[in-house]
């Protein structure tokens, strides 16, 4: 079995696509009212909000299978081509994972609404669980509770 892996799923919204990917680069400490029972709390690390760019590492206080956790990350932007990419660095991941990255690529679809190319690249310490699947259901529940906000 590869420890190695990359799970790709396409999710459509009714959501303009600058304004999804503007929240990610500009708006991410509104992330948590998005989605409250997903993230509790995002921290930005030797920087302030208003210098939140390309490079700059977080964490990301989150609650999965009712269980606290934290996941700090390096931020990549491609405002060409609308790409978010959160490089896995530390956190309660790397128990069990060697690399943890999370990639959203926002696709307009026409007008209003979008689709969000959903990427999770991993590679596991060793064979056996835990399977990468609740985190990649999380990144799903997030680009939903996403909407939702986006909406209101």
């Amino acid at each position: 079995m590869s420890l190695q892996g990359k799970i790709v799923r396409e999710i459509e919204i009714n959501t303009p696509p600058h304004r999804f990917y503007k929240l990610f680069k500009e708006e991410i400490f509104d992330i948590p009212k998005a989605c409250p029972k997903l993230i509790q709390k995002v921290n930005i690390h030797g920087s302030d909000w208003s210098k939140h760019s390309h490079g700059s590492i977080k964490s990301w206080h989150y609650t999965i299978d009712d269980k606290a956790e934290v996941f700090k990350e390096r931020v990549e932007f491609d405002d060409k081509n609308l790409v978010i990419k959160l490089v896995g660095l530390e956190g309660d991941l790397f128990d069990h994972f060697k690399t943890f990255n999370e990639i959203y690529q926002v696709v307009k679809k026409g007008p209003g609404h979008c689709a969000i190319i959903l990427t999770l690249e991993y590679e596991k310490l060793h064979d056996g669980p835990p399977c990468p699947e609740k985190y990649y259901d999380a990144m799903i529940d997030l680009v939903k509770g996403i909407e939702s906000h986006l909406k209101k």
